[in-house]
């Protein structure tokens, strides 16, 4: 950018939050000020977005924007109006960013212009909003929860002051006006993030959870065996799952499955606690029903309904006969499927060790259905002597066989 045409250009937001961490940088973003969008298509930028004009750099492909301010006309995501003429000042854009840690830009000359004390706020470790216009994005609660969830580890956690405007937005019925898809995009994210407890308890404490997931948020309190569960507390079982398949850095589809593993128990009769007796089946509907609410990936329901059916058949394998060994590999599609054993197996002992004081007990029940996985797959319809039966009839030969090679194995 040149003085002639009285532009300038800042690096903006997490590329500037995560250089002052000591953090390496996910991406880069810009603002650009004192332009518009000829300006910039003049010089060989690609103008991209609908609602605003975000443009990207000829040579590295970063996003550069206008400068911009928005103003709230509705509900949800789309009730703005956004302004991004020429005059729109760097402190202006800064202002309308969700926290104070992201509002932090610095110009071509390297230096920092922090209107907002994001500075301070990063050296206290506050998640902190920027303005009250924070309030007018009910999507920044589930931002501040993925924030909360990334950065645990250092140390951030949520200001007083933005976790009590938080439960206000959601008093006032915001988060009502969510739309599905980019909840789940903040979702995805947090429970992606490093602490995934974090980001669950972060949407608890601001009220937000029982709105977007009513049927995790009302596991908290609901108790379980203390024989099995040492921790008591399904809310927090589940927690705990997340964050020991963190911790493995499985992957953001088995973390969701263990999020909804355990709804089942949720509908169980307080005068049967702390029994839970065939949750996992009367769970079914319920991870449906939220899969189907959040509009989520097929893949991710798919693992989701395994888990949470065959998550208790998985951990008593090593009780099993071969032939509900071969019923629980079929359940779970796997001959046709074998790609979705590893993500049921990392779900299935994340559960097993996501309980108080039992994270390191052993689990050979993944090699154990492993194994049994590969006996079966070995057993091929063409090694069997087919001469003289039926179509139903090789079925049940091709069963047989499979159940003899699982009890050989094992």
């Amino acid at each position: 950018m040149t003085a002639k045409t009285a532009t300038r250009t800042y690096l903006v937001g997490g590329a500037v939050r995560d250089a002052l961490l000591g953090v390496e940088p996910r991406e880069r973003d810009w603002v650009v000020t004192g332009a518009t969008p000829e300006t910039l298509t003049e010089q060989g930028y690609r103008q991209v977005g609908a609602s605003f004009p975000v443009f990207l750099h000829p040579k590295t492909q970063e996003e550069y924007a206008l400068a911009r301010t928005e103003r709230k006309q509705g509900h949800g995501y789309h009730g703005f109006t956004v302004d991004f003429h020429p005059g729109v000042t760097l402190e202006q854009d800064l202002e309308r960013r969700d926290l104070t840690i992201n509002a932090i830009a610095r110009d071509e000359q390297g230096n920092l212009i922090d209107p907002f004390n994001g500075q301070s706020d990063i050296r206290d470790r506050w998640l902190r909003h920027v303005s009250p216009a924070f309030s007018e994005d009910p999507l920044r609660v589930l931002r501040v929860a993925r924030f909360a969830a990334r950065f645990a580890g250092l140390g951030f956690r949520g200001h007083p002051d933005t976790m009590a405007l938080m439960q206000q937005m959601t008093r006032d019925g915001e988060i009502d006006h969510l739309v599905a898809e980019r909840s789940w995009i903040e979702i995805a994210g947090g429970l992606s993030a490093p602490h995934p407890a974090v980001f669950l308890q972060v949407l608890r404490d601001s009220g937000a959870l029982v709105v977007l997931l009513p049927e995790v948020d009302v596991l908290f309190g609901v108790p379980q065996d203390e024989r099995h569960h040492p921790e008591i507390d399904t809310g927090l079982h589940v927690q705990m799952t997340l964050d020991y398949a963190a911790s493995q850095e499985y992957p953001t589809e088995v973390r969701f499955a263990l999020l909804l593993h355990d709804l089942g128990k949720g509908l169980t009769p307080k005068e049967l606690w702390p029994s839970h007796h065939q949750h996992e089946t009367q769970g079914l509907p319920l991870v449906r029903e939220v899969c189907q609410r959040l509009k989520v990936p097929v893949a991710y329901r798919e693992l989701a309904e395994r888990v949470c059916e065959l998550h208790l058949l998985v951990h008593r394998a090593s009780e099993l006969q071969p032939k509900t060994l071969l019923r629980l590999l079929e359940a779970a599609d796997l001959f046709r499927r074998p790609e979705r054993l590893e993500p049921l197996l990392q779900a299935c002992e994340s559960d097993y060790r996501g309980r108080l004081g039992l994270e390191q007990r052993p689990y050979p029940q993944a090699d154990l259905v492993a194994r049994a996985l590969a006996a079966a797959s070995g057993v091929k319809a063409g090694d069997i002597n087919t001469s003289g039966l039926s179509g139903i009839e090789i079925g049940q030969a091709l069963h047989a066989a499979r159940v003899h090679a699982i009890g050989a194995a094992l």
